[in-house]
């Protein structure tokens, strides 16, 4: 009976490692996944706003304000707050 005991507990803990692993592995795919979601909100905000310069010459300093400004305006965090929930694991 001890020793059924003893190897129900070390299944459990085997049990637990295994979550512990793929909770620290979604962990790090779901860090991934929410910087490309934000690099291509950025990069879809800066395809549109390039064009609405067309035509016009822009300095190298304009052109850097502007895409930092697009990164900060782009809306990610927006999105981000409204997508993290769905990704996320449950406790």
């Amino acid at each position: 009976s001890s020793q059924k005991t003893a190897k129900i507990q070390e299944w459990m803990r085997s049990v637990t490692g295994c979550l512990d692993h793929y909770k620290a592995e979604h962990k790090a795919l779901l860090k991934e996944a929410t910087t490309l979601l934000e690099l291509a909100l950025w990069k879809a905000n800066l395809g549109d706003n390039e064009g609405e310069m067309e035509g016009v010459r822009i300095t190298r300093g304009r052109r850097k304000r502007a895409r930092k400004e697009i990164c900060v305006t782009s809306g990610g965090s927006i999105v981000i707050k409204n997508v993290l929930p769905f990704l996320t694991l449950l406790e």
